[in-house]
């Protein structure tokens, strides 16, 4: 790629991507993607706009944080982004930055200055993070209009107010993680560095363990996966239920799993280091918590494809990504349990069979998710419908552009295929992957171009988008009953009382195939219907 060069320079000379560089952009990906655009895309986002109308509440607790908030991870993306352009690279230690690369300014290209704007970033973000969650917090508690009983919440509010419990609990480590790294790197601790030799030089650092530093990155790693793809369990579960026509099926199970799944995110963080050198003792512990978590996870499947069976399907392109979702948790979901026993993990670290699942699990499963999220909130946020037919194009190409990008990088992690090298050229076992690395690049790419095709549909339909009606999707939970444009204070008038659950969806005997939160149940009562707690 000749054009680059005068971009980026040394970094591509004569249009040839070199090793620093590869490395740079390894770290920048895994960075971007798990908390500048997952996190803050899912949590962020959705959370901002949908805890308020879903819970009746004028607005979230505190105008002053949610905004400060905002401005926090604005700056946050400014460094990080900028930090692509130092004349001496970008971070390069990998997203989970390990010492000692991280902690030597002299370790490797991008160790210096872009290792540290990588912390100040990540520092902020973290601020970021925890102002918004206190305030999601606070307002789920404090604000929910009359009526609105925890029991009353929409899915997507309990994955979201979990999502920010989980926030709150597992940021503040990271922090202090990268706040040791600070002291190892600028104050001559060590906290990670022990017995350390640069160019042949012994460092004068003793009794630290780079280990310490892979348990704290880790105790929030594992939230962070639940962090990042809980806000999908609330907005799939709620676009399945709604296009299916059907009551979501197990509502309280669907509420203990999710609490199941966010208790046990945080004592199964060492499945990640069973190749550390830890007591086998302790990882037969972790094996067994990790896949202790598939109970849960199982249950959330189970529910959706009970909601889903015999429904009278509205296949939107919401619902297709919602079941897209479905489908790449499950794929990615039972790669997981491969690599939580430890037996088979020692096998398959750090080659592309983690590399696959950890995309098709978290990373493709939540970005279905936001898609499915954005297609269907799009008329709430701007009044007008999305394209269906463009709407039907960006699934099928990216749902099988995933698939046909993963399910092969499987076949060659379990053939020791390792990830983040530069060039597997130098090992001729690998060369009889050539080809089926070629076709993964081309899914690759075809998967990437067909997201163009959502970013078209979505900026024409702001302008030029078919109007909407108050409530397209003839869905119950209380967003729907605002003006199509609603203002400050989210409705013109008293904020409506909740008499029901938000999922009476083709009850027997009812005018309609949905009712909707606000309908007391004296307007729909008949001694032939079943009552809530039968239909949860």
């Amino acid at each position: 790629m000749p054009f680059l060069e005068p971009i980026l320079g040394k970094w591509i000379e004569g249009g040839k991507l070199n090793q620093e560089f590869y490395l740079a952009l390894v770290t920048m990906h895994g960075t971007i993607m798990v908390f500048f655009v997952l996190t803050a895309g899912l949590s962020g986002t959705f959370s901002n706009f949908l805890i308020p109308l879903q819970i009746g509440a004028r607005d979230m607790a505190s105008g002053f944080l949610n905004m400060l908030s905002y401005w926090f991870f604005f700056l946050s993306s400014m460094v990080m982004f900028l930090s692509l352009f130092l004349e001496t690279g970008p971070a390069s230690a990998g997203w989970t930055i390990y010492p000692p690369l991280s902690a030597l300014p002299q370790a490797i290209p991008g160790s210096g200055t872009g290792m540290t704007m990588w912390i100040v970033a990540m520092a902020l973000f973290i601020v970021s993070s925890l102002l918004g969650s206190i305030n999601y917090i606070s307002t789920i508690i404090n604000l929910r209009t009359a009526g609105m009983s925890m029991t009353k919440l929409p899915l997507t509010i309990w994955a979201f107010f979990l999502t920010a419990i989980l926030g709150v609990l597992s940021f503040p480590v990271l922090f202090s993680a990268v706040l040791l790294l600070i002291f190892d790197r600028s104050f001559g601790t060590s906290f990670y560095l022990s017995d350390i030799y640069v160019a042949g030089q012994a460092l004068t650092n003793t009794g630290g363990s780079p280990i310490l530093f892979q348990h704290l990155f880790w105790f929030l790693g594992h939230p962070e996966v639940y962090i990042v793809i809980l806000p999908g369990f609330g907005i799939v579960s709620e676009i399945i239920a709604t296009n299916a026509r059907k009551p979501i099926f197990g509502y309280r199970a669907m509420i203990g799993s999710m609490l199941g799944i966010s208790i046990l995110s945080f004592v199964v963080w060492a499945h990640h280091m069973f190749v550390s050198g830890m007591n086998p003792f302790l990882g037969s512990v972790f094996m067994f918590l990790t896949l202790i978590i598939a109970v849960p996870s199982a249950v959330k499947v189970f529910n959706w494809i009970a909601t889903l069976w015999r429904g009278n399907i509205i296949f939107t392109p919401a619902m297709l990504f919602s079941i897209g979702f479905v489908s790449l948790f499950i794929s990615g979901g039972l790669t997981g349990i491969i690599l939580g026993n430890s037996a088979l993990d020692i096998q398959l670290h750090n080659t592309y069979f983690v590399v696959a699942h950890f995309h098709l699990v978290m990373g493709s499963s939540a970005f279905f998710g936001m898609f499915a999220g954005v297609y269907h909130w799009f008329p709430k946020m701007f009044g007008r419908m999305m394209d269906e037919k463009l709407g039907y194009a960006h699934f099928w190409l990216t749902f099988l552009g995933v698939y046909l990008v993963f399910l092969p990088m499987h076949y060659v992690g379990i053939a020791g295929f390792p990830r983040r090298y530069y060039s597997w050229t130098a090992f001729e076992t690998f060369s009889q992957f050539a080809d089926l690395n070629m076709f993964i690049s081309s899914a690759a790419i075809v998967a990437w171009f067909a997201q163009f095709i959502f970013l078209f549909n979505f900026v024409y339909s702001i302008f030029r988008g078919r109007r909407a009606v108050e409530n397209p999707w003839r869905s119950n939970t209380l967003e729907w009953t605002t003006p199509i444009h609603p203002g400050h204070g989210n409705w013109p008038g008293a904020i409506p009382s909740v008499h029901r659950w938000p999922y009476d969806y083709s009850k027997p005997g009812a005018e309609e195939d949905y009712i909707p939160q606000t309908v007391p149940f004296a307007q729909t009562k008949s001694s032939n219907l079943p009552n809530e707690k039968e239909l949860e």
